[in-house]
């Protein structure tokens, strides 16, 4: 029996492509990735498939959302070309500087505005791995999160799906209408024809701001963030890449090197200091720094 108002919400997020040629590059203080290629996430289009699945055998409609500039209109069209009914796009200069609880805000706000019944993305991201903020909206809407999905069926009042466990087990759960799935796997996402890819160049895509959502700004970007930016860092001792161990090392020493992919710390950058020279070495910077206060006479 159709869902005639079953509404699936997906999210779709970019990745970076680790694939060759990927160059970055430092310029001043910060880091440049001119030139990096990005891609849409495969685990969310793996998402998308399966909205688009049960839209074609239970009817409703699907509605793609994508956070981030401009370029993420060639995602959304890349949904339209497959069978997506709606796109928006997200984009705020206020969403600079913020963590997963900001954005998650944002999220939650979304999908209150857009009250759909499922809201489908990937459980992780291809180049940085978990993203919570998925999870964090689903819970500041109430709604049940179900992680690592791999299939899911519909029922009458909600959701059974099965999901990943440790060790290669695999667990089935349900969860009550609206709730939120990431999926791990899935089926493989289908080919646009060429006329699809020809009607979805001139798909219409919203583009929401935060005047739209009637979301205060001191909830988002940094200065709603948890974790704000860290002012101060531990520099990375810069390694030296050995070729061949030195043969003039024990064999234990050199097949460590080995094991470690032949890179050690250059010399010179790493102190090995006791607890109590650790901790007088550290009040001394921190006092030539000003972080500390100096020491009573």
């Amino acid at each position: 029996m159709p869902y005639k108002n079953l509404h699936i919400l997906v999210l779709l997020r970019e990745v970076n492509d680790p694939r060759p040629p990927a160059r970055v590059t430092t310029r001043g203080a910060g880091i440049s990735d001119r030139g990096l290629r990005r891609v849409p996430n495969q685990a969310d289009l793996v998402a998308l498939e399966e909205a688009l699945r049960l839209k074609d055998s239970l009817g409703g409609a699907v509605t793609v959302l994508a956070m981030g500039p401009e370029r993420l209109d060639d995602t959304l069209r890349l949904a339209f070309s497959l069978g997506a009914d709606r796109g928006i796009r997200f984009w705020d200069h206020g969403l600079e500087g913020g963590d997963a609880v900001a954005d998650a805000r944002i999220l939650a706000r979304i999908v209150g505005i857009l009250s759909p019944t499922l809201l489908f993305t990937g459980n992780r991201l291809a180049d940085r791995g978990d993203d919570p903020v998925p999870a964090l909206a689903a819970a500041a809407t109430g709604a049940p999160c179900i992680t690592a999905a791999v299939a899911l069926t519909l029922k009458p009042q909600g959701v059974e799906a099965l999901r990943k466990g440790d060790r290669g087990a695999r667990q089935k759960v349900a969860a009550p209408f609206p709730c939120t799935v990431l999926f791990d796997e899935g089926q493989t996402p289908r080919y646009p024809s060429i006329e699809a890819i020809t009607r979805s160049l001139t798909a219409p895509i919203e583009e929401w701001e935060l005047a739209d959502l009637g979301l205060p700004f001191w909830e988002v970007g940094a200065t709603g963030a948890y974790l704000t930016t860290a002012e101060f860092g531990t520099p990375r001792p810069d390694p030296v890449r050995l070729v061949t161990p030195d043969p003039q090392l024990p064999a234990f020493e050199r097949i460590i090197s080995l094991l470690s992919g032949g890179i050690k710390a250059r010399e010179g950058k790493t102190h090995l200091l006791s607890a109590d020279e650790t901790t007088t070495e550290l009040l001394r910077i921190f006092r030539e720094e000003g972080i500390a206060p100096e020491a009573a006479s």
